[in-house]
């Protein structure tokens, strides 16, 4: 795995995760428990998409692929240590909009790959 690949995977990858976590504390003060996550997850994904366009350099599907990867699992082994387990809150996390949420982190980077590499096929 090369640098720019290491920096961009996990550094990005818990810099939107922490985002997220941010949010949530806030919202959690403003919006009723269960629809913290549906108020965050837009706002999640314009700041994803905006890091994936904008600051992700990295042009072929096998770099978006890994950023997938590793992006999902940032979130959920972060989400498991300082969701579930600090706040215990086991029973009440994993619903459907909190599973939305990993497929989204998954897909986003696999969709901006893809949307990368035809709009290099259409420059050329």
């Amino acid at each position: 795995m090369n640098k720019q690949l290491l920096k961009d995977a996990l550094g990005w990858g818990f810099i939107l995760w922490l985002i997220g976590y941010a949010l949530g504390i806030v919202f959690f003060f403003i919006v009723p428990k269960p629809a913290i996550a549906w108020f965050i997850m837009p706002i999640g994904t314009i700041i994803t998409l905006f890091v994936l366009i904008k600051k992700i350099k990295g042009g072929d599907l096998r770099y978006h692929s890994v950023l997938a990867i590793i992006w999902t699992a940032i979130a959920v082994i972060l989400d498991y240590l300082f969701i579930v387990k600090a706040l215990n809150s086991a029973e009440g996390y994993y619903k459907p909009d909190v599973y939305a949420y990993y497929i989204l982190t998954f897909l986003l980077p696999l969709i901006a790959g893809y949307w990368k590499k035809a709009r290099q096929r259409k420059i050329k």
